[in-house]
């Protein structure tokens, strides 16, 4: 049982060890310990933060991205629909233009047609006179082979011009 019971010498000495183990360690060491501790808690805390601060960045990257996703999206619709608005203009354009040139040529076949038309007239015309003079010439040589019946056409003629007049 001595071994359980120690002698009040023994637990002296110890109390006054501990107690300038316990002073040394509390001047000396306890501060490094103490700093070494809130240093470490420091740390720890800057990279929680540092964490969370990655985090928010990640965060804000992610629906920038998102963002910017979204306006190029929008972007391509936009040019898509212009694309295809100018695509309709040029189409409408070159049928007007084609419709222009259309109505251009058929007016010039028209105006051809019509010149053509009038220049055939006229030289129908022209063969229908100088074939009507040349039976007249014929016929009048025929019925006008002497002076007197000359004159009573001629007289004739005149007096269907005054009429006229």
């Amino acid at each position: 049982m001595e071994l359980f019971t120690p002698e009040f010498g023994l637990v002296f000495w110890m109390f006054v060890a501990f107690l300038c183990l316990y002073f040394i360690l509390a001047k000396y060491a306890w501060p490094y310990i103490i700093k070494s501790m809130e240093e470490r808690a420091e740390l720890i805390d800057k990279g929680v933060a540092y964490a969370q601060e990655a985090k928010v960045q990640l965060d804000n990257a992610k629906s920038e991205a998102d963002h910017l996703v979204a306006e190029a999206r929008q972007q391509q619709a936009d040019i898509l629909r212009d694309a295809a608005k100018m695509r309709n203009q040029i189409i409408e354009d070159a049928r007007g233009e084609a419709a222009v040139e259309a109505k251009k040529v058929s007016d010039a076949a028209m105006v051809s047609i019509e010149q053509a038309k009038k220049e055939s007239e006229k030289q129908l015309r022209l063969e229908v006179s100088e074939i009507a003079l040349q039976i007249a010439e014929k016929v009048l040589r025929k019925n006008v082979s002497d002076d007197k019946a000359q004159r009573e056409l001629v007289d004739k003629y005149l007096n269907e011009v005054e009429t006229k007049n």
